[in-house]
């Protein structure tokens, strides 16, 4: 149990520091300025970091189901803890959003196409920069091949490089549960279009495990 909570609490913590951010910066779909985007992307970023170095030992610090599909789909957990790292994320998103909509006046850090982006170029966006991000992951996280105790620092620089991309067409979720709990509490489109950021992240994080079995698997003697 304390993995699971683990994975609640510090999925929150991404939702409440990563959309606060994007709430107190202004970068909304109206209007997606510069230093908003940068701010934002950081601000996610930067609470991978923060986590995976608190919550790591504990329980591996996925906050986000897309890489635990990844994880579970290369083999290094059971099929039970994923689901139920999977259930409490969402909690956690849901937490974290609810604690935004108390003090915020308007905005939630929501996932929604962005202006002239249309679902199919959306949904593509997710699944192409989940995939990569789920890459990292994967890659950093590596038993043999990894990044060891620098994997955290890897994979949050790498959240930010995908934010600074991707935010222009999604405001970038790549992550289900970051985008669930917003969308509950925001409705409107963040609602309607909720299941391309639900699909299409756990797709691109099924496909990152299935590159990563072709390129870092040690079947090559």
């Amino acid at each position: 149990m304390k993995k699971y909570l683990a994975e609640m609490i510090g999925t929150m913590v991404l939702v409440l520091m990563g959309c606060g951010a994007a709430v107190s910066l202004g970068c909304t779909p109206a209007g997606v300025g510069v230093p908003g985007v940068v701010g934002t992307a950081l601000a996610f970023g930067l609470a991978v970091v923060a986590m995976a170095y608190a919550i790591g030992g504990i329980s591996g610090c996925h906050i986000n189901p897309a890489i635990t599909l990844g994880v579970w789909l290369s083999g290094r957990m059971s099929g039970k803890d994923a689901i139920m790292y999977m259930i409490f994320q969402v909690i956690g998103a849901i937490i974290g959003a609810a604690i935004l909509f108390a003090i915020t006046p308007g905005g939630l850090g929501e996932n929604a196409c962005q202006e002239g982006i249309s679902t199919g170029v959306g949904f593509i966006a997710e699944l192409v920069f989940t995939c990569v991000f789920v890459l990292v992951v994967l890659g950093t996280t590596d038993a043999k091949k990894g990044a060891g105790n620098f994997a955290g620092l890897a994979i949050g620089l790498s959240l930010v490089l995908v934010h600074l991309v991707c935010i222009r067409y999604t405001g970038t979720s790549v992550n289900p549960a970051r985008s669930i709990g917003p969308a509950i509490f925001a409705g409107g489109a963040a609602l309607s279009q909720l299941w391309i950021f639900i699909v299409a992240p756990l797709c691109g994080g099924a496909l990152a495990a299935g590159l990563w079995k072709m390129i870092g698997s040690d079947c090559e003697k």
